[in-house]
């Protein structure tokens, strides 16, 4: 028997957003996922986002997470990369 799918929503800043076009992806996902598979899925499909998988942090509903937190269906995720500015 597989894994079931969850649904997720993905908010994304800075470089992913340039990268997607777009402020929010909504995935269907295996549940059991970590969060980073998501940052490394999202790598995948733009690898110039290469740069910036070790630097990312990580949230899930409005906490910070670590990279091996699992997902569950419905949470928000958010990929923060460092940003600069004044």
């Amino acid at each position: 028997m597989s894994k079931s799918a969850i649904t997720i929503t993905v908010k994304l800043f800075a470089a992913y957003q340039e990268a997607f076009g777009v402020s929010e992806l909504v995935l269907r996902i295996p549940s059991g996922t970590p969060v980073s598979a998501v940052c490394d899925r999202l790598i995948a499909e733009h690898p110039e986002l290469t740069q910036w998988r070790d630097v990312t942090r990580y949230g899930i509903n409005l906490i910070f997470a670590e990279p091996d937190t699992l997902l569950q269906d419905g949470d928000e995720v958010v990929l923060i990369p460092p940003v600069s500015g004044g």
